[in-house]
């Protein structure tokens, strides 16, 4: 009898870590890009050729790059650009899908002074329709820090045959107005760092997968 318990409860205990091992590969990610280096170009007056890198690891596109900011003093508008064109190879055997962008920065806007962020994201050469507004107005009397949590609409890129060439896009524009404002006085924005242990991460593109 002690036997045939000790038996059913070994059953038992075994059965338990079976379902405690299912649940766990259940809740893994089926997979994700490995470690590497994407290339990234760069086009516009606020961010300098040369200066970006995309580092793609697991769900996470980061793409680093230096400060990109818009300062003006009175009576200026000052605009400023930079549009990102990333390459990104899905291997084969996978359905991949853009999900979310994140950003975030700063702003200082005196009495008489206005800002705005403009942001689209493109695939493919075709702009990306996105859930919520990649874009912040900023009035007269905002200081503080702001973030942006976007999410993407956009189809799954089928790589379940044969890999698949891809190129994202994101178009940013930071205009500051200080028409209005004191003479010692200056309108700024700017986007901060999200991550700063691999480099002035400016921007993520998070990505998540389904099996074929």
């Amino acid at each position: 009898m002690k036997i045939l318990t000790g038996l059913i409860s070994s059953l038992t205990l075994l059965s338990l870590n079976v379902v405690a091992l299912s649940q766990v590969q259940a809740q893994t990610p089926e997979t994700g890009f490995e470690f590497q280096k994407v290339p990234v170009t760069l086009l516009g007056n606020g961010c300098p050729a040369g200066t970006a890198e995309g580092i793609l690891n697991g769900d996470t596109l980061s793409i680093t790059f230096s400060d990109f900011a818009a300062l003006a003093s009175p009576p200026k508008v000052v605009s400023k650009s930079c549009n990102l064109r990333i390459g990104l190879n899905v291997p084969s055997g996978v359905n991949v899908q853009i999900i979310k962008a994140l950003y975030n920065g700063f702003a200082d806007v005196p009495k008489g002074g206005s800002a705005d962020l403009n942001v689209k994201i493109f695939f493919q050469g075709k702009e990306v329709p996105t859930l919520n507004n990649p874009n912040r107005k900023f009035g007269a009397g905002f200081s503080d820090t702001w973030s942006k949590d976007v999410d993407i609409a956009l189809g799954t890129i089928n790589a379940c045959k044969k890999p698949v060439s891809s190129i994202f896009g994101i178009n940013t524009n930071l205009t500051v107005r200080a028409r209005d404002i004191a003479k010692d006085q200056e309108t700024q924005i700017r986007i901060d760092t999200i991550d700063a242990t691999i480099g002035p991460v400016l921007f993520q593109l998070k990505f998540a997968f389904t099996p074929c």
